[in-house]
């Protein structure tokens, strides 16, 4: 973990005990739990947001099933929106 050993985890552990005290301890165990949890949520929420955008997107075989059923005046106008004549 990180490179160290039981013993430093052990000193590392006993200068945050004597800093903060036994009450608060839980306390700050807590909120860095909540913390992590929080960040692993919109994580989540960010990959599976990722992954719904690249799917919503249309194939070039629906593309031009929609065109085709296009009326003229609507082809018209999409062929002026895309600077085609």
């Amino acid at each position: 973990m990180f490179g160290l050993g039981f013993q430093e985890l052990i000193i590392i552990f006993f200068i945050i005990l004597l800093l903060f005290g036994a009450k608060k301890l839980p306390e700050l165990a807590r909120g860095l739990g909540k913390g992590i949890n929080e960040f692993k949520r919109a994580q989540q929420g960010l990959e599976e947001e990722i992954k719904n955008a690249a799917s919503d997107k249309p194939t070039d075989k629906e593309l031009a099933e929609k065109i085709s059923k296009m009326s003229d005046e609507e082809k018209a106008k999409l062929a002026e929106l895309l600077g085609k004549k």
